[in-house]
């Protein structure tokens, strides 16, 4: 009898010697063979970028001079700050997934046999598609480490981080076409939209409009695609910071191809309506040659307006209780 009360004690406090973090159960301390772990994925990836130093090198130079891939160059600092901020909460216990591990490898090496063969054909690549080939490579293979020295559920948890590394790449010269003759039929469509509204006689034929006193033809080259795919980079990230179900964060998305096309289509109204008003010789003006950070700044306003009422719809339907367990703006975002 004596034992068992003494059983049903309670025993005393014991200082943990580790962070609130690992207190409250969200980051277990790992033993050496995990550290070990962590350690040779980093040596492997760093050895990996020394080996592509050279195209990495050239990558960046490309971007830097590029009117439409400087935007790559954000995808690695991005990815790093992704991680960095769910750093507490990411598995300590780590594991080997051969399974994942092995094809990846071999896929990003079938890429990285592709781009060499190419470039020594009878037609080699653009300098654009051969850095795309490159980079696909190299974040396969980046991926490939994660799986073999963190394993499946490390991998899982950043997900989202290691996926947005696909951003390195360049668009291939093919999808970019693409894109912006998709882009510029819609925005002569928007554009033909505007012009009535605003009253300005126009007549369409395709991309061409025939203004009073000047043609003006939407060029592939004022589709827009660039300030389109940052904003589409930007609304990814502010869903994946700010919003927790992923209808939400999928229709803030969604949301930026009209808001691009309506941007560009409202572009071509002011430069048409100058044109109109003000004389033929504003197609020369800098509101035609340099303004797309212009109204590329004004789609932001509309952007953050949504970005607000679904965060404050997702709040008010955390406070009604319609989902199990409310989460609050500055809790940690669940991970699948």
């Amino acid at each position: 009898m004596e034992e068992e009360e003494f059983i049903t004690e309670k025993p005393a406090p014991v200082a943990l010697p580790f962070g609130r973090a690992e207190i409250a159960g969200l980051r277990p301390p790992s033993n050496g063979a995990e550290r070990a772990r962590l350690i040779a994925s980093v040596g492997f990836a760093a050895g990996l970028t020394l080996a592509y130093a050279k195209p990495l090198m050239n990558w960046a130079a490309y971007a830097v001079q590029s009117e439409l891939c400087s935007y790559v160059l954000l995808a690695p600092v991005i990815s790093a700050y992704l991680i960095g901020v769910q750093w507490r909460r990411l598995p300590r216990e780590y594991s080997t997934s051969f399974i994942l591990a092995g094809p990846l490898a071999v896929t990003a090496a079938a890429v990285l046999g592709l781009w060499w063969r190419l470039g020594a054909s009878a037609h080699p690549l653009s300098v654009n598609d051969s850095l795309s080939l490159i980079l696909l490579s190299f974040v396969g293979l980046l991926w490939a480490i994660g799986f073999l020295f963190l394993g499946r559920r490390w991998m899982a948890s950043v997900a989202f981080a290691a996926a947005f590394l696909l951003f390195m790449a360049p668009l291939p010269d093919a999808v970019v076409d693409w894109l912006e003759r998709g882009s510029t039929l819609a925005s002569a469509e928007a554009a033909d939209r505007f012009f009535s509204l605003a009253g300005v006689p126009a007549v369409r034929d395709g991309v061409i409009f025939q203004l009073p006193d000047i043609t003006i033809q939407v060029a592939q080259e004022c589709s827009g695609i660039r300030s389109s795919l940052v904003l589409f980079i930007t609304s990814l990230v502010a869903g994946r910071l700010f919003l927790r179900s992923r209808w939400r964060q999928a229709a803030l998305v969604a949301c930026v191809i009209p808001l691009g096309i309506a941007r560009n289509g409202f572009r071509i109204l002011v430069i048409g309506w100058l044109c109109v008003h003000l004389g033929p010789d504003m197609i020369h003006s800098p509101i035609h040659k340099r303004g797309g950070p212009l109204f590329f700044a004004l789609s932001i306003p509309f952007l953050l307006f949504l970005l607000w009422c679904l965060m404050r719809g997702e709040r008010r339907k955390h406070r009604l209780g319609a989902t199990g367990g409310a989460r609050g703006p500055g809790a940690p975002i669940e991970q699948n």
